[in-house]
C-alpha cells in the first residue's frame, strides 16, 4: 500500500447508522412513528398496571397488593394513560398525517417538532425514574401515590414524603412543554402551509379538528404548568399555596387542575373524532354529511369545553347558582357532540357500507362513545352527581368515553392508515377477531363498574368486605380484563405478522380521496414529487371518478 494512500475507512455499523438516522431525524413521518411506538409501549405498561389492580379487586379480602402499592399503581396507570398513551398516539398520528393531508412537505418548524418529541420522551422517563430515585440518591425510590389528579393536600410534604411527587410534577411539566410546542407547530402548519387551492373550507376535517385541538392545548396546558410550579414551590421552597394547614386552599388546586383536566378530555377525544370522520365516508361510499356543520360543531366543542370544569367539583359545597351554571354548560356541550353523532350516522344511512376492520372499529366507537356520553349527561345533573361522585359509576363513565371512544378510534386509525405507513395490509380476520374480543371484554369490564358504583363502591379503595355485595360485579370486571388482554394480544400478533408478511397494499387500497393516498406507500421523505393543487374537498376522488353522481355536492 502506498504511503500516500489513506487507510480504508471502516463502514458504519448498520444498526448504529439506522439508530442515528432515527434519533437525529426531523422528518415528521419518523417523528410521528416514534410518538406512536412510545404510546403503544406505555399502553402495555399501563395495561399491566391496571391488570394488577383488577387482580387485587377481583374478590373481597385479596392481598395481592399492599395499600401503598395499589395507590402507586393507581397513580401511575392514570397518569400514563392520559399523558403518555393518549397524547403521544394522537399527536404522533397527526404528525404523520396532517402535512400529507394538506399537501405540505413537513411541519412548519421541523427542528421544533423533533425537540418536542424528545421533551415528551424524557418527560415520560422522568415519571418512571421515580421508581429508582423517589426517596433520593441513597435508597430505592417509589412511584408517586397521589392519584393522576394529585389532589392537595395529599401532595404536600407532610403527606407525600420523598421525591416521588416531584418526579410526577417534573415529568408532566417537561412533557407538557413538548405538547405545547407541538400545538404551536400544527397551528402554524395548518394555517400557513396548505397546498395551492386548499382553502380552509376545503381542508380535510381531520386538519380542522386538529387545528381546534391544538388551540385547546394552548389554552389548557399552561394552567396545569402554573399549578405544578406552585406545587413545587410548596414542596421545595416552603410556600403554602395548597397547604390547608397553613392557610392555603385545596380548592385552588382543584380549579387549576380541572381547568386543564376537562378540556384535556376533549383534547384526547377530538382526534378520535377526526379519525372516525375520515374513515366513515370512505367505507360508506358517501361524502361526509354536513361538512360546514361538522366544522361549526368542532369549534363549538372547543369553545364550550373550557367552561365546564367545575362539574368535577359539584360535591365541594358550591353555591346553587354556580351549580346551575356549570350543570347547564356541561349539558350544552352535548349539543355539538350530538350534531357530530347525527352527521356520522347520516353519512352511513343509504351508503354502500363495507365493514372492513377500520369501519368496524369506527362503528364500535359510535356505540361506546354514545353510551359514555349519555352517562355524562347523568353526571352533569347535580343531584345525581352528588349520589355517585367518587364511585365506580364515574370510573365506568370515563372509561366508556376515553377507552371505548378513544382506543376504538385509535384502532380504526391504525387499521386504516397502516397500509400508508408500512406499504402492507393488516390481516382482516385477526382484526375482526380482535374487535369482537375487545367489544365483549370492554363492556363486561366497564359495564359492571356502573353497577358496582350504583351499589356504593367508592373508587380508590384497594379492598372491601364480603358483606357489601360487590364481589360478583368486581369479579365480572376483572374477568372482562382477561378477554381484553386476548384482544390486545391478537393485535400484537397481527401487527408483527403484517409488518413482515402482510399483503402488499399499493398506494390507495381503500379507494379514498384525500391527498395522503395520492403518494406512495410508504411516502417518500419529501412527501410529493410535485406540489399538489386542490379544487375540492376530495381531490383524489375527483381525479379518479369525475363522473360519479353519488359524490356530487349539492
Amino acid at each position: 500500500m502506498s504511503a500516500l494512500q489513506p487507510p480504508a475507512a471502516a463502514g458504519p455499523v448498520p444498526f448504529l447508522s439506522r439508530l442515528h438516522e432515527w434519533v437525529a431525524t426531523v422528518d415528521h413521518k419518523k417523528l410521528g412513528t416514534m410518538y406512536i411506538v412510545c404510546g403503544i409501549i406505555y399502553l402495555i405498561v399501563a395495561g399491566l398496571e391496571a391488570t394488577m389492580m383488577r387482580w387485587q379487586l377481583a374478590w373481597s379480602g385479596m392481598e395481592v397488593l399492599t395499600p401503598a402499592e395499589f395507590n402507586r399503581l393507581f397513580t401511575m396507570h392514570g397518569t400514563t394513560m392520559v399523558f403518555f398513551v393518549g397524547m403521544p398516539i394522537l399527536l404522533g398520528s397527526a404528525n404523520y398525517l396532517v402535512p400529507l393531508m394538506i399537501g405540505a412537505r413537513d411541519l412548519a418548524f421541523p427542528r421544533l417538532n423533533a425537540f418536542s418529541f424528545w421533551l415528551f420522551f424524557f418527560g415520560s422517563l422522568l415519571l418512571y425514574f421515580s421508581y429508582f430515585g423517589g426517596q433520593g440518591l441513597y435508597g430505592m425510590g417509589s412511584a408517586p401515590d397521589v392519584g393522576w389528579f394529585a389532589y392537595a393536600p395529599l401532595t404536600e410534604r407532610t403527606f407525600s414524603r420523598g421525591h416521588s411527587t416531584d418526579y410526577w410534577i417534573l415529568g408532566i411539566f417537561v412533557a407538557g412543554i413538548g405538547s405545547t410546542a407541538t400545538a404551536v407547530n400544527f397551528i402554524a402548519t395548518i394555517l400557513g402551509m396548505r397546498c395551492r387551492g386548499m382553502s380552509l373550507m376545503k381542508m380535510p376535517l381531520l386538519a380542522w379538528i386538529m387545528l381546534v385541538d391544538c388551540v385547546l392545548i394552548l389554552v389548557a396546558l399552561p394552567p396545569l404548568a402554573a399549578a405544578q410550579i406552585l406545587l413545587l414551590f410548596d414542596r421545595q421552597l416552603g410556600a403554602h399555596f395548597f397547604d390547608t394547614q397553613a392557610g392555603g386552599s385545596a380548592l385552588l388546586w382543584q380549579n387549576l387542575f380541572w381547568f386543564f383536566g376537562h378540556p384535556e378530555v376533549y383534547i384526547l377525544i377530538l382526534p378520535g373524532f377526526a379519525f372516525v370522520t375520515e374513515i366513515i365516508p370512505v367505507f360508506s361510499r358517501k361524502v361526509i354529511f354536513g361538512y360546514p356543520l361538522m366544522v361549526a360543531a368542532t369549534v363549538a366543542i372547543g369553545f364550550i369545553s373550557v367552561g365546564v370544569w367545575v362539574h368535577h367539583m359539584f360535591v365541594v359545597g358550591l353555591s346553587p347558582m354556580l351549580n346551575a351554571i356549570f350543570m347547564g354548560s356541561t349539558m350544552l356541550v352535548g349539543v355539538p357532540t350530538g350534531i357530530k353523532m347525527f352527521n356520522w350516522v347520516a353519512t352511513m344511512i343509504g351508503g354502500r357500507i363495507r365493514f372492513d376492520t377500520p369501519m368496524l372499529y369506527a362503528t364500535g366507537f359510535l356505540c361506546q362513545f354514545l353510551l359514555g356520553g349519555l352517562t355524562g349527561i347523568f353526571l352533569a345533573t347535580v343531584p345525581f352527581d352528588w349520589q355517585v361522585s367518587d364511585s365506580y359509576f364515574v370510573v365506568g363513565h370515563f372509561h366508556y368515553v376515553l377507552f371505548g371512544g378513544l382506543v376504538f378510534a385509535i384502532f380504526a386509525a391504525v387499521y386504516y392508515w397502516f397500509p400508508k405507513v408500512s406499504g402492507r395490509m393488516m390481516n382482516e380476520t385477526l382484526g375482526k377477531w380482535q374487535f369482537w374480543l375487545l367489544v365483549i371484554g370492554f363492556n363486561i369490564t366497564f359495564g359492571a363498574m356502573h353497577v358496582s358504583g350504583f351499589l356504593g363502591m367508592p373508587r380508590r379503595v384497594y379492598t372491601y368486605h364480603a358483606d357489601r355485595g360487590w364481589d360478583f360485579w368486581n369479579l365480572l370486571t376483572s374477568l372482562g380484563v382477561i378477554v381484553q388482554i386476548l384482544g390486545f394480544s391478537l393485535f400484537a400478533l397481527n401487527l408483527v405478522h403484517s409488518l413482515f408478511r402482510g399483503r402488499k397494499a399499493g398506494d390507495d387500497p381503500w379507494d379514498a380521496w384525500t391527498l395522503e393516498w395520492s403518494t406512495t406507500s410508504p411516502p417518500p421523505p419529501h412527501n410529493f414529487d410535485e406540489d399538489p393543487i386542490v379544487h375540492s374537498r376530495r381531490p383524489l376522488w375527483d381525479l379518479k371518478h369525475p363522473d360519479d353522481p353519488d359524490w356530487k355536492y349539492e
